[in-house]
């Protein structure tokens, strides 16, 4: 019964999205900053909390930190350890899951919405993020993992790219540290500890909730979760991105195909000139099989099964970055058309031809990003933590038809800088 239900809220999110999300705001007595969407038709709760805890904030020398800390958040809480935590999820047919990027950390919990189990569902969640334990054996056996994992992926062009991509990128910048054997190696479960009473803090919190609860009801909720958790320390600014001058990284390595990544630090969320890059993006190498680098790298020349760009905003800067795979021998060549593309795109943007197929595409599938509550869920929860406008999802088809060619240009020239370009290639003769 209870999956019939999960399934049918992808068509109650749908009418959602027709018919437009009212998005509620409020900070609770914890300081919790609180986004909420009431929606009634199905007996279902969604809640996602999120923290200022992401792998930007991990210690110096201690990369992996803060993957840690959100990974063992359900080894063990309260008097419970992890088989018993386990036990419960089943018991009251919760589904909890998890996340840690740059910028942040949290946990996601899905509940039927009747009070015994959503009750239950909360205390539990209140438990794992309040009173985790971190217990020694769970805790050696996933940092054995992640040096196995760790080790294991250092032998692989991809990720050999993507870390020295991200580290060019950003120089002495937390963007650009990721998780060596080493770094965690020198993590101990004291680090947790210390991790989780600094960043696990009300303050810090973002509790985004949507389903069958009132307004009332959700208060209640937030203030549950938020209410015992550490003190933890002020949110601080990360240190300001400084663009890096324009370099070339070759990697040695024995792989057919050579891995080429080429890329700046961009834009931030809620940047005015997201709308445009979006757009934009989508004819330069967002939009697959009609973009222009996949016409110009594989369909003309052959160079590459699969050729992309992309915009990651977070917190500060994100990337910019093309990619592609191709044999060695001919990494020059289709590095060259690639880059090639790219300057023309700056110099003279879109065509109204590829404009009005972005914003097509951009606007008309727009709802299906957002026809399920977990989809919606994690809109609501960028838009919570990255304090983006209550009416960003009512506003996105709009804001994207209003967007020119000239919007396009404009946009790409102040965010992508040739100066500034920064390129991987890992296998290249």
């Amino acid at each position: 019964m209870l999956k019939k239900m999960f399934a049918a809220v992808a068509l109650c999110a749908a009418f959602a999205a027709q018919a437009g999300v009212k998005i509620q705001h409020w900070v609770a007595p914890s300081g919790a900053r609180v986004y909420f969407v009431e929606q009634r038709v199905l007996p279902i709760v969604d809640v996602q909390v999120d923290f200022a805890a992401g792998s930007s904030f991990d210690p110096p020398s201690k990369a992996g930190v803060a993957a840690m800390t959100r990974g063992l958040l359900d080894a063990g809480a309260g008097d419970m350890d992890e088989e018993r935590i386990a036990g419960r999820l089943v018991d009251l047919a919760v589904r909890l899951s998890g996340s840690t990027d740059h910028d942040r950390a949290g946990l996601t919990l899905r509940s039927l919405s009747s009070k015994t189990e959503r009750d239950a569902a909360v205390d539990l969640l209140r438990t794992l993020l309040a009173q985790p334990t971190f217990p020694a054996a769970p805790f050696e056996r996933e940092k054995g993992r992640t040096i196995a994992a760790i080790k294991e992926s250092e032998t692989r062009p991809d990720a050999i790219a993507a870390k020295r991509f991200a580290a060019a990128l950003y120089p002495g910048h937390p963007y650009g540290v990721t998780s060596t054997a080493e770094s965690v190696g020198r993590i101990g479960r004291e680090d947790l500890v210390a991790f989780h009473r600094d960043f696990y803090g009300a303050q810090r919190a973002v509790v985004s909730i949507i389903g069958d609860v009132s307004r009332e009801e959700a208060e209640a909720i937030a203030q549950r979760l938020t209410e015992a958790l550490p003190a933890g320390k002020a949110p601080e600014p990360l240190p300001a991105v400084t663009k890096p001058a324009r370099e070339t990284v070759k990697v040695a390595h024995p792989a057919t195909q050579s891995h080429i990544h080429v890329g700046v630090p961009a834009i931030r969320r809620g940047d005015p000139d997201f709308y445009a890059i979006q757009v934009g993006n989508y004819s330069l190498g967002g939009g697959g099989f009609v973009s222009r680098l996949m016409k110009e790298v594989r369909e003309k020349r052959g160079y590459a099964y699969s050729v992309y760009s992309y915009f990651a905003p977070r917190l500060l800067e994100g990337p910019f970055q093309m990619g592609l795979q191709t044999k060695r021998e001919q990494a020059g060549e289709a590095l060259k058309v690639a880059n090639d593309v790219l300057a023309e795109f700056l110099a003279k943007g879109p065509t109204e031809q590829e404009l009005a197929a972005a914003k097509k595409n951009l606007i008309d599938g727009f709802s299906l990003r957002i026809d399920s509550n977990a989809k919606l869920l994690g809109y609501l929860a960028a838009i919570g933590f990255y304090q983006l406008p209550l009416t960003y999802l009512d506003d996105f088809p709009a804001k994207v038809r209003a967007v020119t060619a000239k919007d396009v240009r404009e946009a790409f020239q102040r965010h992508v800088k040739p100066e500034n370009l920064v390129t991987v290639i890992v296998a290249i003769d």
